[in-house]
């Protein structure tokens, strides 16, 4: 016979809801304090892919000047070639198509060759982007720009985790978006890519967890680059009759980071540890919108993003 309980008015006695152990476990593990610094990757080797433009080569020459030897890769030969002339210090260069995972790894086996010092950090930084409404997409354009914005993701951090691994340090840097947020009209196929990159990214960071290899994901806002004028699209998806060129200079015209600001956010995220890295005010608005109103955040930010902004001014 089982014996009665005692009166618990405290509920002390309780036992305890998932809600109660989940409560418990993050206070454990906030209680701890902060983690500790990891290692800079300032003046240390790294790999940069879609380093011919844009972010990548901004990162380049920040962290070249900075006196890291950089290895860079992208398809585009003679942009490789303009970023890897203007840097002042030691440079591979490759001619890379990321959707290509063989040559990933023939890249990363060229990068052990030529390290001079252990690897910091590998940022899988290639993309492109899309523009369709979801009923015109052609399904060709979409394996095209999954392959390079996640596929190539995946190949890059698969062919050079070993490296990191081995060293029993490093970084490996996943460029989704903001668009990895939350989801935006006429970019089904980007958004899909992206929110895949910070799921991919996140599942490896909790693989990792107990080591000193990161997995840090950066979810960039609007950043002045090439993207949106290389971009594909059969015809302007709000049907007003727009170009390319004139589409890409609306978004231009909303963007509100430069490449080289963009490029030191990175670093220092990077360098500070962080897991998750937020490009610009703008970055932090569609990440507050996407937790307070999950359902209904596009209607605040259709009427934001009717006011152009200016673009920051380079870093000195």
């Amino acid at each position: 016979m089982s014996r009665p309980r005692s009166a618990d008015p405290a509920g002390s006695g309780r036992k305890r809801s998932a809600a109660d152990r989940l409560g418990a476990a993050v206070s454990a593990v906030t209680a701890a304090g902060p983690a500790p610094r990891r290692h800079s990757i300032t003046g240390r080797p790294v790999v940069i892919t879609g380093a011919a433009s844009g972010i990548g080569r901004a990162l380049a020459t920040r962290l070249s000047r900075l006196g890291s030897p950089v290895a860079l890769a992208d398809v585009d030969e003679d942009g490789l070639k303009a970023t890897a002339a203007a840097l002042p210090g030691r440079v591979l260069t490759r001619v890379l198509d990321v959707r290509d995972a063989r040559d990933q790894r023939r890249f990363a086996g060229e990068v052990r060759e030529w390290l001079p010092a252990p690897l910091a950090a590998v940022f899988n930084n290639a993309g492109v982007a899309l523009t369709s409404t979801v009923l015109d997409a052609v399904p060709e354009d979409d394996d095209w720009l999954h392959d390079i914005d996640f596929r190539g993701v995946v190949h890059g951090t698969r062919a050079f985790l070993p490296i990191l691994v081995e060293q029993g340090e490093g970084a490996i840097v996943n460029t989704s978006s903001v668009f990895g947020l939350l989801g935006m009209p006429y970019q089904s196929a980007y958004c899909a890519a992206k929110f895949a990159v910070r799921g991919f990214t996140e599942s490896l960071r909790q693989e990792l967890r107990g080591t000193a290899v990161r997995a840090v994901t950066v979810h960039p806002g609007g950043v002045t680059t090439n993207i949106a004028r290389n971009a594909r699209m059969r015809r302007d998806p709000e049907g007003l009759g727009r170009t390319r060129e004139e589409m890409a200079a609306r978004f231009e015209a909303m963007t509100m980071t430069s490449p080289e600001k963009a490029a030191a956010i990175i670093h220092a995220g990077v360098d500070r540890g962080k897991a998750r890295i937020l490009v610009g005010p703008d970055a932090y608005l569609f990440d507050a919108l996407a937790r307070i109103t999950p359902t209904h955040y596009h209607a605040v930010l259709s009427r934001v993003m009717k006011r152009p902004r200016r673009t920051e001014a380079a870093l000195p």
